[in-house]
């Protein structure tokens, strides 16, 4: 066989084990579409709706514990002005008074599991402002519970009176003025931090897809009634309003959401787990025969 016969062949051969250029597969790969509050299916921190179910149930518990502190404790034991008729109701109702302290204490140990649940939730509306929000929110809970030192020493004050040698007039007067210091240093210190939290949380819930923008409006309303409560304390000695009372709708519409969260799903979760997108790709050749 000639040489140029021998190429003939051989470029036949070659010719033959290269596929043709029109030959291509379908590959189906996913694709996330990439949406401002999209969620990571495996997180390590657990599933979104379990996440809101935290958040939602602790907040609901707080709700509770808060309001019984506040009104069926201190209103109802403490009479303003009144040191001796306050030292009275709380020596004939130590155990109640007490009561009350332990769920301000409970309220802020689930403050810490809020502010982490409610940052995994909005992280990925802004992962920076979420982590502020956090912060800020255990900020709070970190000055409410320095001043919630000063409940306690007035029921420790309570417990020992007949063994202390003060003399009754001014043991009256020290477990008023530390309740006193508790009131002040939460309405008006530790209050406008919480303020400022709800900023940032009304801020993250406007942007999000998960949540309505009226929401988020109403959060940001419960952050200013707190900081007007807690400046207007600071900067008015007979300051004896509570708007933070009116403007706490925010706060209960958002457990309301969490839940329905925690039942329904998010909706950016579902088109997250729903981006798949079908593009062809050319095949590999396959390998030459020498």
């Amino acid at each position: 066989m000639t040489a140029a016969a021998r190429q003939g062949d051989y470029d036949h051969k070659r010719a033959s084990t290269l596929p043709a250029p029109t030959e291509w597969i379908s590959v189906t790969s996913t694709r996330e579409p990439g949406p401002p509050t999209s969620y990571p299916t495996g997180s390590a921190e657990g599933s979104p709706r379990k996440i809101a179910l935290v958040a939602g149930l602790g907040l609901l518990i707080m709700a509770l514990l808060a309001p019984f502190a506040v009104f069926g404790v201190l209103e109802t034991l403490v009479v303003s002005g009144d040191p001796t008729a306050t030292f009275t109701n709380i020596s004939a109702s130590e155990g109640l008074f007490r009561s009350g302290i332990a769920a301000f204490l409970i309220v802020i140990m689930l403050d810490v599991v809020v502010a982490w649940a409610l940052y995994v939730l909005l992280r990925p509306v802004h992962r920076n402002i979420a982590l502020l929000t956090a912060w800020l929110r255990l900020a709070f809970a970190a000055v409410f519970a320095s001043v919630l030192v000063n409940l306690l020493d007035a029921a420790q004050l309570v417990a020992g009176a007949e063994q202390s040698t003060v003399q009754p007039e001014q043991l009256y007067a020290q477990v008023m003025s530390s309740i006193a210091s508790f009131d002040y240093g939460w309405t008006g210190i530790a209050l406008a931090i919480f303020g400022l939290h709800l900023f940032g949380l009304g801020y993250l819930l406007f942007r999000s897809a998960d949540f309505p923008k009226f929401l988020g409006v109403l959060v940001i309303l419960a952050g200013v009634g707190y900081l007007v409560d807690s400046f207007g304390t600071i900067l008015i000695p007979e300051y004896g309003l509570t708007i933070g009372a009116f403007t706490f709708v925010g706060e209960a519409l958002l457990i309301i959401w969490l839940f329905m969260r925690a039942i329904r799903g998010f909706p950016s979760e579902t088109d997250a787990e729903g981006g798949h997108e079908t593009e062809e790709v050319p095949a590999q050749p396959n390998s030459l025969a020498h």
